[in-house]
């Protein structure tokens, strides 16, 4: 009976600190402003935001009229009539093309050199220039519009000048390749949406960051930690009450993000260019699975750096710092794409971006990747809280200053 009653008490312990967290911090706006409204509905509305501008600007630079200055037009005509029926506008020539592209005052400039017309007449190799700036990003699309045209134009009088002389235009290419894509739509989506397993990380850091603060330095500073701890409570029971309280509202910051994802994943643009994007509620489910042992190690880890900081400034600044570490598996993956093998889905961060754009690739998980992905993740979630209780038991993390 004593028993019962005991962890009963252990248990009350544990649900009183939780409720008291959670409710103080219901009552705190700049915690609800950072867990329940900036942090998980301002990286959806970026990313919706930005991505749709992107892409409608690269589908108006495909679809509409295309303004190009042409130097030596007049030696060329035939060319210039191809150029015209591809929606190219001719701009009068201008004396300096490549500081022209270099300051972007134009995107790509075609130059006809002064020998074409002889050597066409000669039935000789002929060279257009295509002058653009490749650091410039936004004039791919209209450099590859160009190159297009002009490349399509001569292989169309390459296959004329077979024929005129007998010959099949096959002669020219006996060869064909045939290009078979067998990635999916869904897949396709996946080269432009590498970050968002990034999107997904930073909404729990910050669901639970300023609580995580306040629980620690915050309370610490008020000198409400000692009384805290003066109590006849196991200090890892406080310690489990606090780290539930972050945790629940990391899970409810990750939630209204993927709510706001699934809501605005069909306003962006991307089937235009032949991809899809499903972020409906199987792909939330998979990414909401993936992330729970990460909830927990976040919690863990941002208690810990906080109890290191002297001051709320301080702990601010420290975990603060830590938001940038999310960001590596991401960064790694773009940088040096590599074939995932099955224990990296064990290691923490890394694991759950690999998951993550497998779901969004439609490919899904794999029981074992899903198995690897929660158990490398808990463990280190574990290591971390053992360490935080550890720290829990020392007697100056009560004392301010």
């Amino acid at each position: 009976m004593n028993a019962v009653t005991a962890n009963a008490k252990r248990a009350s312990a544990f649900l009183t600190v939780f409720l008291k967290e959670v409710r103080e911090n219901l009552r705190d706006r700049r915690t609800i402003v950072t867990a329940l409204v900036t942090g998980p509905l301002v990286g959806p509305m970026i990313f919706a935001l930005l991505l749709g501008s992107m892409l409608s600007r690269e589908l108006d630079k495909a679809e509409q009229p295309l303004h190009v200055p042409v130097i030596g037009a007049e030696r060329a005509p035939n060319l210039i009539d191809a150029l015209k029926a591809g929606g190219i506008v001719l701009q009068a020539a201008i004396a300096n093309p490549e500081q022209a592209v270099r300051r972007q005052d134009t995107d790509v400039v075609v130059r006809i050199g002064g020998n074409y017309a002889e050597s066409w007449r000669k039935g000789e190799p002929v060279q257009v220039e295509v002058i653009f700036d490749s650091s410039q990003r936004d004039a791919n699309t209209s450099v590859e519009r160009v190159s297009r045209l002009v490349e399509g134009y001569a292989r169309q009088q390459g296959a004329m000048r077979l024929v005129a002389r007998g010959l099949s235009p096959g002669t020219a290419w006996p060869i064909s390749v045939a290009r078979r894509d067998q990635a999916t739509a869904q897949a396709r989506g996946v080269l432009m949406f590498n970050m968002l397993p990034y999107f997904f990380v930073i909404t729990i850091f910050l669901g639970g960051m300023y609580l995580a603060i306040d629980l620690t330095a915050g309370e610490r500073e008020r000198q409400s930690l000692e009384p805290l701890f003066a109590n006849p409570v196991p200090r890892w029971k406080i310690l489990a009450g606090k780290l539930a309280a972050i945790c629940t509202f990391s899970c409810i910051s990750l939630l209204i993000t993927l709510a706001a994802f699934a809501v605005l994943g069909p306003f962006v643009p991307v089937d235009k260019l032949g991809m899809e994007l499903n972020l409906g509620a199987h792909f939330a489910g998979t990414v909401f699975l993936l992330m729970l042992p990460l909830v927990m190690l976040i919690a863990a880890l941002q208690t810990l750096v906080a109890a290191f900081a002297k001051s709320y400034r301080e702990a601010q600044m420290y975990v603060s710092l830590l938001m940038f570490v999310p960001i590596v598996p991401s960064l790694l993956m773009a940088v040096f794409p590599i074939k995932a093998k099955a224990w990296m889905y064990a290691v923490p961060l890394l694991g759950q971006h690999l998951g993550v754009m497998g779901a969004l690739r439609g490919d899904g998980v794999s029981l074992q990747q899903v198995l690897y992905c929660l158990g490398g993740t808990l463990a280190a979630a574990v290591v971390a809280t053992l360490i935080t209780a550890h720290l829990y038991r020392s007697e100056r993390l009560a004392i301010s200053g």
